[in-house]
């Protein structure tokens, strides 16, 4: 199964969205946005942005977990993953990503 996006409001009003696999599993979380439009646009980010692998930040947190950020071309964070074991787990995050980025299936939990 592919994967999908979830659009949510958060309890102050905001938006986010998270991308899901195919397994259900979140790969990537955005920042919240003031509008439903923004977070729209933010979802249309990744569907464009995924699939380049420059677009990619790979960090390791002050906790040593490896994670990444996905970033637009004017380098700003469209979306954040979660802490991983290991780099290598890492990795297959961001090639999660990449394969299910594309979706244009998104579930409204406003």
């Amino acid at each position: 199964m592919a994967g999908w996006y979830e659009l949510s409001k958060s309890s102050d009003g905001q938006f986010r969205f998270v991308l899901k696999a195919g397994n259900a599993e979140t790969i990537l979380t955005s920042e919240l946005y003031k509008s439903r439009a923004a977070a729209e646009n933010g979802i249309a980010s990744v569907q464009a942005n995924a699939v380049l692998d420059e677009r990619y930040e790979r960090k390791t947190a002050s906790n040593g977990k490896p994670f990444f950020n996905l970033k637009a071309a004017n380098h700003q964070i469209i979306g954040s993953s979660q802490m991983y074991s290991a780099e290598a787990a890492r990795d297959g995050g961001i090639a999660s990503v990449k394969s299910n980025g594309a979706s244009t299936t998104i579930k409204d939990n406003t």
